[in-house]
């Protein structure tokens, strides 16, 4: 069961309306791998296994007028690009290690795709 924690209450403080999909997303994380470590920051959530695969923001990536009116980003380290209309932003930072921001404005789009992708970010972030 979730439970709400002060620091990531405080994180929503001026998004309380996304929180519930936040939630979704986190218990989809915590339901699909056994090593999951959340660290809430200023400007995002990140999770981490030995590494950090995953995180959570309110990065503007998308011009404003492109925006859903409430949404989350989530950011993912990959080995190779992904080819989707899904992905709002992706870069290279460094040889091998593709960051990938995808907004997601509803629970809908926490789907088996974007699971697929959150796996392989995981694997990844794991083998480094």
């Amino acid at each position: 069961m979730w439970e709400l924690d002060a620091d990531t209450l405080m994180f929503f403080d001026q998004h309380l309306d996304v929180l519930p999909l936040y939630q979704a997303f986190e218990e989809i994380l915590f339901d699909s791998f056994s090593v999951v470590n959340k660290r809430v920051q200023k400007t995002q959530i990140t999770f981490s296994n030995r590494h950090i695969f995953a995180c959570v923001s309110f990065a503007r990536v998308k011009r404003k007028v492109e925006l859903p009116m409430r949404y989350i980003v989530i950011t993912l380290g990959l080995p190779a690009p992904l080819d989707s209309e899904r992905i709002a932003v992706k870069t290279e930072p460094y040889p091998g290690r593709w960051t990938h921001h995808i907004v997601v404005s509803t629970p809908e789009e926490l789907d088996e795709e974007l699971l697929s992708w959150i796996k392989t970010a995981y694997t990844f972030a794991d083998a480094k």
